[in-house]
């Protein structure tokens, strides 16, 4: 298992766009993919727990992989924030 806590960079938060980005990015790896933001944990892999978060620009959360290719994935999807989900043709 492998995490990092990053935060939302783009200025209007994960809206449905990046959510969108985000969700298709970590379903092409098999590990699986939690979200952990504010108490809550959702399945990263699925829009409506993604969209359920509301996370504004600023927002911290944990990512968390679990599987063969976990480090990969976690490096995938950490790039997206990074990037502020910009340009990004998956």
């Amino acid at each position: 298992m492998v995490s990092k806590i990053v935060e939302v960079k783009n200025e209007a938060g994960l809206h449905a766009r990046p959510a969108s980005v985000l969700v298709k990015a970590a379903s092409r790896y098999k590990s699986d993919f939690t979200i952990k933001m504010y108490g809550y944990s959702v399945n990263g892999k699925s829009i409506l727990g993604v969209m359920t978060l509301a996370a504004e620009y600023g927002a911290e959360m944990e990512l968390i992989f679990d599987g063969d290719d976990e480090e990969e994935a976690l490096k995938t999807v950490v790039e997206l924030f990074e990037n502020k989900f910009n340009n990004q043709q998956l």
